[in-house]
């Protein structure tokens, strides 16, 4: 396998803000785990997993899979759209969930699907078409996802 050495530090660096956050947030959970252990809580618990498999892993996975993906290096304008519509997404979804606000779960709801729209645009001129049919089943799963938890907010909510 031939490492393209001239777009690596270009793909890290437009990888690394999803990584570096992806693990704060894994982090983030690890610790609001151990804070909150002796206090069970519905939404405690959800808050939790969320921070791991969507803020943490699928922000990963999302970073690195369009840098290893993309055939030209994502310019910094997209990248930056999309890591600031994904975490306020998620910003809106969590404080939403626990300010009882169905209307801001929505908010966070739309810039999530607006950023992973942006990753289906950055990934579009991959030639590694298997890789990217899963990375795209894969970002297909996290946008149906979004309005059936949006559903389930308002069903929450009443």
């Amino acid at each position: 396998m031939i490492v393209d050495t001239a777009h690596s530090g270009h793909r890290w660096k437009s990888a690394s803000a999803f990584v570096i956050f992806g693990f704060i947030a894994i982090i983030a959970a690890g610790f609001l785990a151990a804070v909150t252990a002796s206090i069970p809580q519905r939404q405690i618990f959800w808050a939790i997993a969320y921070l791991v498999l969507v803020v943490g892993i699928a922000q990963i996975g999302l970073g690195t899979g369009q840098a290893w993906l993309a055939e030209r290096p994502t310019g910094t304008p997209t990248v930056t759209a999309q890591f600031v519509a994904f975490n306020l997404g998620n910003a809106g979804v969590i404080g939403g969930t626990f300010a009882d606000s169905p209307l801001l779960v929505d908010a966070g709801g739309v810039a999530l699907v607006i950023s992973l729209v942006l990753f289906v645009w950055g990934t579009r001129g991959s030639t590694h078409n298997w890789l990217k049919t899963v990375y795209w089943i894969l970002l297909g799963i996290l946008i149906v996802s979004i309005p059936i938890g949006l559903i389930l907010s308002h069903l929450r909510a009443g």
